[in-house]
């Protein structure tokens, strides 16, 4: 959870602003009804049902494939503040169920801040004598004077949670001290968290989620910003160069705010090792999980079986303008990223990268709208303003890429535009010279903001078999493309006056050899199933279902 002593003075004005305006009444036992069909609400994206949202937390999925989501959520006002849990639960990842918010603050300024969540089977905590799916969260309590860590109990599956009689469980003098991220190691539990101002990441171990014991700290790597949030560490999966999967690799995620080389805030990661008690980087190198301007805070699902790839998420804004953005007017701000596999690889000269693939997407997928196997030179228009959704998936495939002896002319551009006013997001692909990606939002009129960086760019090479790929999702108000099977990612929202109704593909001097296909297809949204008779999405109003 952001500290936000770093922010803009319109940002502390705002936070300020939410945490002292608590007039609206907050509901306990049911959950907040929204509104899904406003011209920028994600389809197939988590957004929250009305109000504020920022970091994702305490994700995990229970024994029987449930999928939990918690959540930054300020259920008082469109802007950060006022920090409770939300809560939502899914089979399959993008049809969310609002669930009532789960953790409350304790009392009058002291918010329930970042953390995570695990479930207890073997009942380490003794919280859970007569059951093996007890959830317990752990999160921060946060003070004008003091940051503690807490714990709280759920018997009823991650629903309702009853906070820990002595908390807090690990005690402190600091306003900087938050976000605890807990996984199960061997016979112990482990935690990070983070000293922010510090830029260090806390070790800590405990047999029985209550009392913890400092064992080494990860400092002072990578992009320092002015200060580090949101910690992660996990075993990740390595996939060599082959394909082959590979003894597992360890990773330490850190966010950090401000700092990021495009402003903001952004998430950057470590590949190494860890001993049960100290983390320690293959090198110093800072690799960033997403070379967007709106990805923060990722974090990785709990409970995901060893032969599994980790599953994450996270938060699709950035702290330079997240509380004033558009989307307020339709009463809600903020959405999360479409959840990803993860795994670590080796890439062609760049080395150690993280690669984040969309999730299944079969269950939003929809009808094809176009495919071409053996596109040229040209240009393939898409009319998909008869999507309800608005929201499409598409995939570029390039094969026979020469090593040299390409024009710096040569390219590819996937522009999505509004035919009503002419706005654009332009998105391309340079084959020549050193081979670029491009992105630029600029196009689009809905929002001005000094912060709101227009463009975006990174290097991008073909493979040694010289082949290049891209898929993608627009959703309305988000733009996700994964770069050479997800090597790297790019995460932009955006805001229109108008609707993105047509994608037009064109390639441009592509050498005789190379060969593109391309495929397009409707997303279907994932709330449109759950509207009652007044056209809003409900969520559910008992404590132990999906």
């Amino acid at each position: 959870m952001r500290g936000l002593l770093f922010s803009t003075v319109a940002g502390l004005v705002q936070l300020s602003t939410a945490q002292s305006s608590t007039t609206l009444p907050v509901p306990t036992g049911t959950p907040i009804t929204g509104d899904y069909n406003g011209a920028y609400r994600p389809q197939i994206h988590f957004s929250p049902p009305q109000h504020f949202m920022n970091d994702p937390n305490g994700m995990f999925r229970d024994a029987d494939g449930l999928w939990h989501l918690y959540y930054q959520y300020n259920p008082t006002d469109v802007v950060a503040g006022n920090q409770h849990w939300g809560h939502a639960t899914s089979k399959d990842l993008y049809h969310w169920v609002n669930q009532p918010i789960a953790l409350f603050p304790p009392e009058k300024d002291t918010y329930v801040f970042s953390g995570s969540a695990v479930v207890d089977v073997n009942n380490t905590s003794g919280f859970f004598p007569d059951q093996d799916n007890g959830v317990v969260a752990i999160y921060t309590l946060s003070s004008p004077t003091v940051q503690d860590q807490a714990i709280a109990y759920s018997r009823d599956g991650g629903y309702t949670f009853t906070p820990y009689a002595k908390n807090p469980v690990i005690n402190s003098t600091s306003t900087q001290f938050r976000d605890p991220k807990v996984i199960r190691y061997d016979d112990s539990w482990i935690m990070v968290v983070a000293y922010p101002q510090d830029f260090k990441i806390g070790i800590f171990e405990s047999d029985n989620l209550k009392d913890w014991t400092p064992t080494s700290n990860f400092s002072h790597h990578g992009l320092l910003g002015l200060q580090y949030e949101c910690p992660n560490m996990i075993p990740m999966p390595y996939v060599d160069e082959d394909g082959k999967k590979q003894d597992d690799m360890w990773l330490m995620a850190i966010s950090i705010n401000p700092g990021a080389p495009l402003g903001g805030s952004i998430t950057e990661y470590f590949p190494g090792t860890f001993n049960g008690t100290h983390f320690e980087a293959v090198d110093a190198a800072a690799r960033i999980a997403d070379f967007g301007k709106d990805n923060y805070a990722g974090q990785w699902f709990y409970g995901l079986s060893e032969d599994e790839y980790p599953v994450s998420i996270a938060w699709a804004s950035n702290w330079q303008y997240t509380s004033v953005v558009p989307t307020g007017d339709e009463g809600w701000r903020s959405a999360m990223s479409l959840p990803r596999e993860n795994y670590l690889t080796k890439a062609k000269r760049v080395g150690w990268k993280l690669v984040s693939k969309p999730y299944d997407l079969s269950p939003v997928l929809g009808r094809e709208l176009a495919s071409n196997s053996s596109f040229g030179n040209g240009t393939l228009i898409v009319d998909y303003s008869d999507v309800e959704s608005n929201a499409i998936y598409w995939e570029v495939n390039v094969t026979g890429i020469p090593d040299s002896g390409i024009p710096s002319t040569s390219s590819m551009n996937w522009t999505f535009s509004s035919p009503i006013t002419n706005e654009a997001i332009k998105s391309g692909y340079y084959l020549g010279g050193d081979p670029v990606f491009f992105l630029d939002r600029g196009g689009v009129k809905g929002f001005d903001n000094i912060f709101y960086t227009d463009k975006t760019s990174l290097g991008s090479l073909a493979t040694e078999n010289g082949i290049w790929s891209l898929s993608g999702v627009i959703d309305r108000s988000i733009y996700e493309a994964f770069l050479n099977g997800g090597v790297d990612s790019v995460t932009n929202t955006f805001f229109s006056t108008e609707p993105l109704t047509l994608m037009i593909f064109s390639a441009t001097d592509l050498p005789e050899d190379v060969k593109v296909s391309v495929k397009v297809h409707a997303l279907e949204s994932a709330w449109k199933e759950m509207e009652n008779d007044d056209g809003l999405v409900a969520g559910n109003g008992t404590s132990s279902s999906s």
